[in-house]
């Protein structure tokens, strides 16, 4: 078991406060002034803030907290201190900051704008093992029961309805800013987390291969594939490790593995389309 020191759990802290902050401002100057819902509980929160007056805020905590326990409930602990600690700072940021004036009433650069630093919040989010909870813990919670549909399909889905809603309450015109929004943050997301597809391949060598091994497949529950291999100048016989994982568990593959063994070589693709168990069906 890895140990976790005092100040590694301040930084994530310290870093996931800073993006959860980021994700309020977007909502507070850019997209909530502008009508623009992108999908999300954030951006339901803005249909509703529209429609009856309620502070975006509470709204989001009036979801996520609900969403959190029961994604506990069914799913386990594994969400841990972070998520909750960034679900509840998101809902109480987005009304602490409510008072600051919009940067723009452009619609365009709003959503762009808006776009990026949501995503850019988000990323450090979930570079530092958290989320804001959300329709993410809601898309996995369901997927417990709809095997048939992946967790990211569900959360196209969700994102869907949301903005769908948007478009009827605001106008099919907004609900376009919405999507568009909802991609430049999908792909700002994938630039803080180190490439733009959804799958990585990892190649690892390291003279601690088993170690690796073990708390690849214990504490990230992702298949391990041992290879044979020799070095072209030293000669000497090397156990080559291959794994797959997602571009959201990057992060998570590259502090494993520097905790275990600083020196290790390892090498990250980005896999177009992988078949398979944990991964799109066959």
């Amino acid at each position: 078991m890895r140990k976790i020191t005092a100040k590694k759990v301040v930084i994530d802290f310290f870093w996931v406060t800073v993006g959860t902050i980021l994700v309020a401002l977007s909502l507070d100057l850019f997209l909530a002034p502008n009508k623009i819902a992108p999908g999300g509980v954030s951006g339901l929160a803005v249909v509703l803030q529209h429609l009856f007056g309620w502070p975006i805020g509470a709204v989001t905590l009036a979801i996520n907290i609900p969403l959190f326990l029961i994604a506990t409930k069914v799913l386990g602990t594994g969400f841990g201190a972070k998520t909750l600690y960034s679900t509840i700072l998101l809902g109480v940021s987005i009304d602490a900051l409510a008072f600051l004036k919009p940067l723009t009433h452009d619609t365009m650069l709003a959503a762009v704008y808006g776009g990026i630093i949501m995503g850019v919040g988000l990323g450090i989010v979930i570079k530092y093992g958290a989320t804001t909870g959300g329709t993410d813990m809601a898309a996995m919670t369901l997927h417990k029961y709809i095997h048939f549909l992946s967790v990211g399909r569900i959360l196209l889905i969700i994102d869907f309805i949301i903005i769908t809603m948007a478009g009827i309450v605001f106008s099919p015109e907004l609900a376009l800013y919405a999507l568009a929004t909802e991609f430049i943050t999908i792909k700002v997301i994938d630039l803080i987390q180190e490439g733009s597809g959804d799958e990585r391949i990892a190649i690892i060598i390291s003279d601690k291969y088993e170690e690796i091994t073990k708390s690849i497949l214990e504490e990230m529950e992702r298949g391990v594939t041992e290879l044979k291999g020799r070095g072209g100048y030293s000669k000497q016989e090397k156990n080559v490790l291959l794994c797959v994982v997602t571009r959201r568990e990057v992060t998570t593959l590259r502090n494993l593995v520097k905790s275990i063994d600083p020196s290790a070589f390892v090498i990250l693709s980005t896999a177009h389309e992988v078949l398979g168990e944990g991964f799109k069906n066959m």
